[in-house]
C-alpha cells in the first residue's frame, strides 16, 4: 500500500500547530471487580519535531496512555474524549483505519525487544515486511532500505545481522533493531515505551542519544515513556507526570526541573540514586502503594502517601492549576514552596522523618 493513501500531514502541522492533541482522554477497563480508571481525563499536546516525556510509577497509566493514542487496546477497554493526530480525530477509528497509521505515521518501540521481535524470523524479514506492506517496495529495494536503517541505528556488520535471529544479538542491538523497524516507514510520531529497560547504563545513553538524533534528522515527534525522571531530563522538550491515571504536573522540561510543584514529582526525583552518595546508601522510596484504580481514594489520589497532605487533600480533588508560566500546570492544594508546604516541611525535619529536605532537591 502506498503511503499516499494514508492520512496526510497538514501544512498547518508543519507550521507549528499541534501534531498530536489529547482532550480529556479517558481509558477505562471493564473487569470483574469493576471499572479500572487507567487513564482519567488527560489533556496535552505535542508539536511536530518536539519530544514529550511521560513519567510516573508502574501502574500510573503511562503505557495505557500511549496504547490509547495508537489504538492498541483490548476489547475490554472503553475510551472517551478526543485524540487528534495531524488534524484528524482518530479515537473512533476502526482497526482497519488504524492500520493505515501504524508504522507509516506512528510507531512504537516496545519495552522488551526480545518479546517484541519474532524469535523464529530473521531480522531482515522483520524489517522488510512493513516496507513492503506500507510502502509497496519490492524485495530488493526493501533489503537495501533495511541495510541502511541498520546503519542509521549504528549496528555493526548490518549485512550479517539481516540473516541472524533475535537471540543471536545482544540486548542493545535488539533494541536498535526495534528502533530500525519503528523508523522503517518514516513515521511522524514515535512512542518509546521504557526503551532502556534491562540495558546497562552506557547502552541506555546510546539508545536515548540515538532516538534523539533520529528525531532531529527526521523532524519526528517522540513520546518517551519512563518511570525515571533522569532519563527524560536531557532528552525531552516537555514532561507530563502521571499518577493514578491522571496528569498531575505538566511543564516544559527545564521549567519542571527548576520549579517542581507536585510533592509526587519531587519524590520521584528524590528516589533517583546519586553518584555523590556513599556506597550502600539506602535508596529513598515513596512509602505506600499506588491507588486502587477501581476504588480510588477521595480527594487527591496521592494524599494517602503524601507526607505533606492536609485534611483538605483527603476530601477534595485538586484541579490542574497554572503557575505564573501558563505552560506549567500542577494538581496540588499545597504545592512545593507554598506556606503550608514549608510549615509541614519544617515539622517533618524536626521529627527527623525525612532522610533529606525534599524541597531542596532539584
Amino acid at each position: 500500500m502506498n503511503k499516499s493513501n494514508h492520512i496526510q500531514i497538514d501544512h498547518r502541522v508543519e507550521s507549528g500547530d499541534p501534531l498530536l492533541e489529547l482532550i480529556d482522554l479517558t481509558t477505562h477497563f471493564r473487569t470483574e471487580r469493576g471499572l479500572v480508571r487507567a487513564v482519567d481525563g488527560v489533556t496535552l499536546s505535542l508539536k511536530r519535531g518536539e519530544s514529550l516525556g511521560v513519567v510516573g510509577e508502574s501502574g500510573s497509566g503511562k503505557t495505557v496512555l500511549a496504547r490509547s493514542i495508537m489504538g492498541l487496546l483490548p476489547s475490554t477497554a472503553v475510551t472517551h474524549g478526543s485524540v487528534k493526530f495531524a488534524g484528524h480525530d482518530i479515537l473512533g477509528f476502526s482497526a482497519k483505519q488504524m492500520r493505515h497509521l501504524w508504522g507509516a505515521e506512528m510507531s512504537m518501540v516496545f519495552q522488551n525487544p526480545l518479546n517484541s521481535l519474532h524469535p523464529l524470523m530473521k531480522i531482515g524479514k522483520q524489517i522488510t515486511e512493513p516496507l513492503k506492506l506500507h510502502l509497496g517496495m519490492d524485495k530488493a529495494t526493501a533489503t537495501t532500505t533495511a541495510l541502511q536503517l541498520l546503519r542509521d541505528v549504528r549496528i555493526p556488520e548490518p549485512e550479517r545481522r539481516l540473516n541472524q535471529l533475535p537471540h543471536e544479538l545482544s540486548g542493545g542491538m535488539r533494541q536498535r533493531v526495534m528502533i530500525a523497524i519503528a523508523l522503517a516507514c518514516g513515521p511522524t510520531l514515535l512512542f518509546a515505551d521504557e526503551p532502556t529497560t534491562a540495558l546497562d547504563v552506557t547502552v541506555q545513553a546510546q539508545i536515548l542519544d540515538l532516538i534523539g538524533e533520529q528525531r532531529r534528522d527526521r523532524n519526528m515527534s517522540v513520546i518517551l515513556v519512563t518511570h525515571d525522571l533522569g532519563v527524560v531530563a536531557g532528552h525531552t522538550d516537555q514532561i507530563a507526570v502521571m499518577y493514578g491515571g491522571k496528569l498531575v504536573e505538566y511543564a516544559p522540561t527545564k521549567t519542571l526541573f527548576a520549579n517542581m510543584k507536585m510533592p509526587y514529582t519531587k519524590s520521584l526525583m528524590r528516589s533517583i540514586p546519586k553518584l555523590s552518595d556513599p556506597s550502600h546508601t539506602r535508596l529513598a522510596t515513596i512509602h505506600g502503594r499506588p491507588p486502587d484504580l477501581v476504588n480510588p481514594p477521595m480527594g487527591c489520589n496521592f494524599a494517602p502517601r503524601c507526607m505533606y497532605a492536609l485534611p483538605k487533600c483527603h476530601v477534595e480533588e485538586p484541579p490542574l492549576t497554572p503557575t505564573a508560566d501558563p505552560k506549567h500546570v500542577y494538581a496540588c492544594w499545597y504545592p512545593v514552596g507554598s506556606p503550608e508546604f514549608e510549615k509541614r516541611d519544617v515539622e517533618l525535619q524536626a521529627t527527623g522523618y525525612l532522610p533529606e529536605d525534599i524541597s531542596a532537591v532539584s
